[in-house]
């Protein structure tokens, strides 16, 4: 919400000597968060001043383009007080006009100096200006006429355009609606400084028509959805009227752009008392007006030119030929005001917020008018706010008001809240008297009645006066006592809330998980990867691009009601398609290769469907808990790593290597080591993963392991979707799991001073054994003399057969007290082929 400064001081009798800058920050504590100041004036320097044309000769020139040669009278600014000659390219002028001139010397916004300067065959003495020009609009179709009253040529600009006039944007948070006003603005401004406020509302204590029989017909048929509904007719209006300037640069100062008088009017309006107002063409109207909510099927054209269709809740306005508008949200485009528009009737009504924050969210409408409606306006000011349209219409638009006034309904009465008068000090830590309390509700708008004790506020014995208050109109966010605690702490000052550090308790620090959550991050990132933290959110092409079966149960992800994304609806139930997207986007940008990891949460959806909703009037029930905790979705701790492009660069040192299945296992077992954990992988088919380089993950070894996730390279057309290269790779990982098998202390390896003893065996197997079915079997055959082995061959040829091949294990040996004997690790090696012959029907070559 962008509010000029001056627009402020109408309504606010601020100190004289309070700056722009102190204005802001008071606004800010108290609510309004400071966005921007803008000063335009300050982008200008040099001579900017009004000027009269006097000469104006078009010159059409041989690129096609017709440039006007012109005499400017400005008066005595260039210090001859002779006319200044000005090549000027636009035509939206004539002589006697009145125009803005900066003179040589002078400085646009961006830095672009003025000077004399030869071009079109002319010297150009200084430069006729647009509004885009000057930095205070984007429109850029003409030079800027003024009124015949701006002054005497040679003026100062500066204040017949407002340049002096600072603006400061703010950001309005949802539950502060009525900040979407300059009315609400200046009330707060006049709260923050003490200083006496005039409601704009009040229509300079000009009496309110009174409703007639003679108003335009309406039929409200919803009542609750719109409690209260007025219309004035203004007939006799001149649609060539032009917007007064003052106007018009209000509405560019608040980041409007003027269209018309009779749309400039009821935007006006709407920021001046945040009351939403619509006009329609009285001509093209057929019968009474009436508001209902919409019924399947029905379609309205609205004024973006978007043909809808309509659904049962919204809210519409009607006439004898059907829908004519969306109540509250935007106007159809068969009745809006036209360029013939001489009958004007003016609508102001009050609409239910939540229908409206619904029917803008369903069709995706995003209108000013929707944007108060749906927060909520004051409905007080409804009258008013639709006479202070049909003056300005009538004032500046000729016409008459028509004497007929339409009020069907009346302003929904605030409903009061009860709350302990000493509720702000006890939540806030502050010394809050009563008296304090009483007297900011009351700055604050509030109607505050002084009955009882504390005891019936429920606030216990002694606890204070029971303070009964009525909300202002204004404020339909205030409904709980805790938000007059908030109303009263904010006038207070928030800067006067006492900062207490909490006292840790003795012994404590970080839990069990988080130690080893944190050795975790800590070993991954010593492997060279990167830590991440994706998008959680998923839908069915992502996971039809991973290739999931139908009845995975990862396709069965918690829905969300009202996702950031209508494509990614879902909470994600695995971290791979953020991981993969991430590696996608910094290959494409120039990356020669990511190693990435990420540690989070997934959900699985709960079987009880979703959580019942019971009241916060009071603690739930032991019975309502449990629902409630039965309806919490799984939401086990995942880590998933993504490994694509280079794994090693290429360089003077040797050749590159691209990422691999083998780099990801590597991951997973040097993630184990430092667990404490024994990690064990054997082939397996699951997506995303290529099926045949796939590993299921196990920690504890295959007889009593558990399964905690899938390692191994991607499937071709997973990489292919994504955009990453070839034989790139992947693990997932139940995180939770992993670290609740983990050891607190890894005790370190043993070293013994004794030689080690080497042996290498060849097992022949059918190709459906697995290497690790095979390792297994030597280390269980081995004993306890075996301190590693490693796969050093493998092959496939006529001298093992068809469907089998040959595997080569290099054995070591190694005794913690002795030198082995050549009889001790034979046996050892003899123990260990004996075991996999047994198990794997291996034969030794």
């Amino acid at each position: 919400m962008k509010a000029p400064v001056s627009w402020i001081r109408e309504y606010v009798d601020l100190p004289a000597d309070v700056t722009t800058e102190q204005l802001a920050a008071r606004l800010t504590a108290l609510g309004l968060k400071l966005e921007a100041i803008e000063a335009p004036g300050d982008q200008i320097t040099g001579p900017l001043v009004v000027g009269r044309v006097l000469t104006r000769e078009p010159e059409p020139q041989k690129n096609g383009k017709t440039i006007n040669w012109c005499t400017v009278d400005v008066g005595a600014a260039n210090g001859t007080g002779e006319p200044q000659g000005i090549v000027c390219g636009a035509h939206n002028f004539d002589v006697g006009d009145l125009v803005v001139v900066v003179l040589p010397g002078g400085v646009l916004p961006g830095g672009f100096a003025i000077s004399a300067r030869k071009t079109y065959g002319h010297v150009s003495a200084g430069m006729i200006c647009s509004a885009a020009e000057l930095g205070i609009s984007t429109e850029h179709d003409g030079i800027i006429v003024l009124p015949a009253d701006a002054g005497e040529p040679g003026t100062d600009a500066f204040d017949v355009l407002g340049l002096h006039d600072d603006v400061i944007e703010f950001e309005i948070n949802p539950d502060r609606a009525y900040a979407l006003s300059l009315r609400g603005i200046a009330r707060d401004a006049a709260l923050g400084f003490g200083a006496a406020f005039t409601d704009p509302a009040d229509l300079g204590g000009r009496a309110l028509p009174t409703a007639n029989a003679d108003g335009y017909p309406v039929d409200v048929q919803d009542a609750e959805g719109c409690p209260l509904f007025v219309a004035r007719l203004v007939e006799g209006f001149d649609p060539t009227a032009a917007t007064p300037d003052w106007m018009a640069q209000r509405l560019v100062q608040a980041g409007m752009r003027p269209i018309s008088l009779a749309v400039d009017v009821t935007n006006y309006v709407m920021l001046e008392l945040g009351r939403p107002i619509h006009g329609y063409d009285a001509d093209r109207l057929t019968g009474p007006l009436g508001v209902r909510r919409a019924t399947a099927g029905e379609r309205l054209t609205t004024l973006d030119g978007t043909r809808r269709t309509l659904a049962p809740g919204d809210l519409v306005v009607t006439d004898d030929s059907g829908i004519i508008g969306l109540g509250g949200v935007m106007g159809g485009a068969e009745t809006e005001i036209t360029e013939a528009t001489t009958r004007v009737l003016v609508e102001a009504a009050h609409w239910d917020a939540v229908s409206v924050f619904r029917t803008g969210k369903r069709h995706k409408i995003s209108s000013e008018a929707g944007k108060r409606n749906e927060r909520g306006v004051d409905p007080t000011v409804t009258e008013a706010a639709a006479d202070r349209v049909v003056e300005l219409l009538t004032t500046h638009g000729g016409g008459t008001a028509a004497p007929g006034v339409t009020v069907v309904g009346s302003a929904p009465a605030q409903p009061t809240i009860d709350m302990a008068s000493d509720l702000p000090e006890r939540i806030t830590g502050m010394s809050v008297p009563r008296e304090t309390t009483v007297a900011h509700l009351r700055a604050v708008g509030c109607i505050v009645d002084e009955t009882g004790d504390g005891s019936e506020a429920g606030a216990g014995a002694g606890a204070g006066t029971l303070l009964t208050v009525t909300p202002p109109p204004w404020r339909p966010d205030l409904t709980d006592p805790h938000d007059l605690v908030e109303e009263v702490a904010r006038v207070v000052g928030y800067d006067q809330v006492p900062s207490v550090l909490p006292t840790p308790g003795a012994g404590r620090g970080l839990t069990r998980e988080q130690r080893l959550r944190r050795r975790a991050g800590r070993t991954l990132a010593g492997a060279g990867l990167v830590e991440v933290i994706s998008f959680p959110f998923v839908g069915d092409a992502v996971l039809d691009q991973f290739g999931l079966p139908a009845d995975d149960p990862r396709r069965r992800t918690v829905r969300l009601a009202n996702p950031i994304s209508a494509e990614e609806p879902g909470y994600t139930t695995t971290l791979l398609p953020g991981l993969v997207r991430a590696a996608a986007r910094n290959l494409g940008r120039g990356a020669p290769g990511v190693a990435l990891f990420e540690t989070g949460t997934v959900a699985f959806p709960a079987e009880h469907g979703p959580a019942p909703i019971h009241g916060v009037d009071r603690r739930p029930t032991d019975e309502e808990l449990a629902q409630l905790y039965a309806a919490i979705p799984a939401q086990p701790l995942h880590l998933g790593v993504v490994l694509a492009g280079e794994r090693e660069r290429a360089g003077w040192w040797g050749s590159g290597r691209e990422s691999s299945w083998s780099d990801a296992l590597a991951v997973v077992r040097r993630l184990g080591d430092e667990l404490g954990l024994v990690v064990e992988t054997r082939a397996a088919v699951r997506a995303p993963w290529h099926p045949g380089r796939c590993a299921e993950v196990l920690v504890g070894g295959h007889t009593v392991g558990h399964t905690v996730g899938h390692a191994g390279e991607l499937h071709p057309k997973v990489c292919a979707a994504f955009g990453l290269p070839r034989r790139s790779a992947a693990v997932e990982l139940d995180l939770g799991v992993v670290l609740a098998g983990a050891r607190d202390v890894v005790p370190g390896p043993s070293f013994s001073s004794y030689p080690l003893a080497k042996e290498d065996v060849a097992l022949v197997v059918d190709d459906a054994v697995t290497v690790a079915a095979v390792e297994d079997a030597l280390r269980a055959g081995a004993g306890d003399l075996l301190e590693s082995i490693r796969l050093f061959d493998v092959y496939t040829g006529e001298q093992v057969g068809s469907g089998r091949r040959s595997l080569a294990f290099a054995l070591r040996f190694r005794a913690p007290d002795r030198t082995l004997t050549e009889p001790e690790t034979s046996a050892a090696r003899d123990a260990a082929v004996a075991a996999a012959v047994e198990r794997c029907g291996a034969v030794q070559r």
